[in-house]
């Protein structure tokens, strides 16, 4: 009888369930891990960083500096000559050969000494400072030497001292698209040439003029920045400058303009150029 009761069909069937038991946390992945020796390695670089800035001199930091960089072999200044923790330059006069093939004939061991240059360059601004000042001692004399002032702007380049002079919309330095000077320019010459006297640099002169359309048949740019740059070199010779300080002259046409508007008035201009030496 109990065989019989064991096959009903209606018996509820056994239900076995297994739990799995995870031990241990389990598996989380290595990701922390990566991050970690990031961290580690991060530290350890800024800890040598800051030992050597403590460790080093002005001079073996900048070396070290110029040893990393990609621009060593046209670096004058500093080159990283002589190893990390030099700032000698690779062009340095005592580097040089001084014959047989490669030997140094076109740069000279004064152009190769950074003293020299920033000499240079420290002369070259105060120079700037004093002829700033003169201008504009100058224009306080008049209106009309004031007004003369209202075209010119000095700055220092690596060519020079340049003082340009540029057409205002009410008042432009030359008759139209010419190279006829107006009074205003004839004025402006006559004050450089005053300034000037405080100087012995060679003199480059240097013709800007605005775009034109691209509809005109010929395009006066050339002709034009050439012959202006032409006619200031005349009117500082006319007023006193002598002709021996004018190293050369030249014509840029609407290459270089100063503004986003390439045909903007502004672009019409004249650079007097205080020379550097060797340039």
């Amino acid at each position: 009888m109990g065989d019989v009761m064991d096959r009903q069909p209606n018996a509820r069937p056994v239900i076995i369930k297994r739990k799995k038991i995870i031990k241990g946390g389990g598996h989380h992945g290595g990701a922390w891990k990566v991050a970690y020796a990031d961290f580690v390695t991060a530290m350890m670089a800024f800890f040598m960083l800051m030992w050597l800035l403590n460790a080093t001199t002005e001079k073996q930091r900048k070396g070290l500096a110029d040893y990393f960089s990609p621009t060593i072999p046209v670096n004058r200044i500093s080159g990283g000559g002589d190893g990390a923790f030099s700032g000698d330059s690779v062009t340095a006069s005592g580097d040089q050969p001084q014959s047989g093939a490669g030997a140094a004939t076109m740069y000279s061991p004064e152009q190769g000494q950074s003293e020299d240059a920033s000499t240079e360059a420290s002369q070259m601004k105060a120079q700037a400072e004093d002829l700033q000042e003169a201008l504009t001692a100058r224009g306080g004399e008049s209106m009309t030497m004031e007004q003369a002032l209202r075209h010119v702007v000095t700055k220092v380049t690596n060519e020079g001292l340049v003082i340009e002079l540029f057409d205002l919309e009410e008042m432009p330095l030359f008759d139209g698209n010419t190279a006829t000077p107006m009074p205003v320019a004839k004025e402006i010459a006559a004050l450089l040439v005053d300034v000037l006297s405080m100087t012995t640099n060679k003199l480059a002169i240097n013709g800007h003029v605005r775009a034109f359309p691209i509809t005109l048949v010929e395009n006066p740019a050339w002709a034009m920045s050439a012959s202006r740059a032409q006619t200031m070199r005349a009117l500082l010779q006319d007023a006193g400058i002598d002709s021996a300080r004018v190293a050369r002259i030249g014509g840029f046409a609407d290459r270089k303009p100063v503004t986003s508007n390439p045909m903007a008035i502004r672009n019409n201009r004249l650079e007097v150029v205080l020379l550097r030496r060797n340039r």
